[in-house]
């Protein structure tokens, strides 16, 4: 079977490096990335690192508005499937590059398959919100990472299969984290000590598109009492400069500005973090496979399997609440809540599956397929 899949940033380059290897054993890919992350820190260092197969399709669309960038990638994806006329495209999560892939298809008359389908924020002033509901309602399979997910789908009655895989982060996570931990050049170039820290992120357009939110996160930034270290995205590196408050986290001797990073660097800093400050979703869940405190700039999540273990915490940004949660007490249990670290084969079973037009590749609407404890 031939399966072309659309990545385009950190996050969908990650989950390529499970899925990819096992699904080229049994069936032919076509890799399309879209460049919707332009650095190349955020992106073909992943190929590298990860081993993922070298994208056969680049076709660098990061930059303009969310619709400018959307429409380029659906002119730039209709003649790669016209020409390659595959048996399923398979797309990740719920960014720009996720939603284009996956009406293209849907207009080709092509099978999508969707990794992490039915996460919900229930926030639709998110993009990320907008583009995984819409996505998931075209999809004819639904890869879903929780059983969360599976009702979430089942409520908006969604038509595609649904099947309980785990999260291909688990299997990403199980391969790389013990090489990561034990890596300390993250550390000493960033200056910080194991457990004397906290590992930031933020790229939300929520976030840094507003300058008022701007404000009060760098306000929130500089008044946490330890260490932080962040990896600046070129997003919000960009919006700090033009509202002059790039100078402002460069001269606080407390904040440790770093380029974009790799998988395995970032693993090596979030594994040896006191706590993991973030507003990205998949970050959230990689601080809890690594058994990290996460505290989140946001007031809702699409991970609240997490909230609901005591291992993450909301706290939008309010700078009084992000510093009290770095002293609360963590629960002594950490559950097993994304799977077994076996997602990857279940998606390439599920996906071979719809390809060969099995009826109810994932035991139909409302089945929860197999997945481990």
């Amino acid at each position: 079977m031939r399966f072309v899949t659309v990545i385009g940033n950190r996050p969908q380059f990650v989950k390529a490096a499970a899925v990819s290897r096992v699904l080229r054993e049994q069936h032919e890919e076509l890799l399309v990335n879209t460049g919707q992350h332009y650095d190349d820190e955020l992106s073909t260092i992943f190929v590298t690192e990860l081993g993922i197969p070298r994208p056969e399709h680049q076709l660098s669309l990061g930059s303009g508005s969310n619709t400018a960038q959307t429409a380029r990638m659906l002119t730039a994806i209709e003649p790669i499937l016209a020409d390659a006329r595959p048996d399923a495209v398979l797309v990740y999560g719920d960014t720009n590059s996720t939603l284009a892939g996956a009406l293209a298809a849907a207009q080709a008359g092509v099978p999508i398959a969707h990794v992490e389908a039915g996460m919900r924020s229930f926030d639709r002033r998110m993009p990320e919100e907008l583009n995984r509901v819409l996505t998931d309602h075209m999809s004819q399979l639904l890869l879903c990472s929780s059983q969360t997910a599976i009702d979430n789908l089942a409520r908006e009655h969604a038509v595609g299969d649904r099947v309980l895989v785990g999260d291909v982060m688990v299997d990403v996570a199980q391969l790389f984290q013990p090489r990561a931990a034990a890596d300390d050049v993250p550390l000493r170039d960033a200056g910080v000590e194991p457990g004397q820290y906290v590992l930031v992120t933020a790229h939300r357009a929520g976030n840094v598109d507003d300058p008022g939110r701007l404000r009060a996160l760098v306000d929130l930034l500089l008044a946490l009492p330890l260490p932080a270290v962040l990896p600046l995205h070129p997003r919000t590196g960009a919006r700090l400069d033009a509202a002059g408050l790039l100078d402002t986290l460069q001269s606080a001797d407390h904040i440790r500005l770093t380029p974009p990073l790799g998988y395995l660097a970032f693993t090596a800093l979030l594994t040896r973090a006191r706590a993991m400050l973030t507003d990205s979703g998949g970050v959230q869940k990689e601080a809890y496979l690594a058994g990290v405190p996460c505290i989140t700039l946001r007031d809702t999540t699409e991970w609240v399997e997490t909230v609901d273990s005591g291992w993450n915490v909301l706290v939008d940004l309010d700078r009084d609440a992000a510093i009290a949660a770095l002293d609360r007490t963590m629960p002594a249990a950490r559950p097993e809540l994304y799977g077994d670290g076996h997602a990857a084969e279940r998606v390439v079973a599920a996906l071979g599956a719809l390809a060969t037009g099995v009826p109810g590749a994932g035991g139909g609407p409302g089945a929860a397929g197999p997945v481990g404890p």
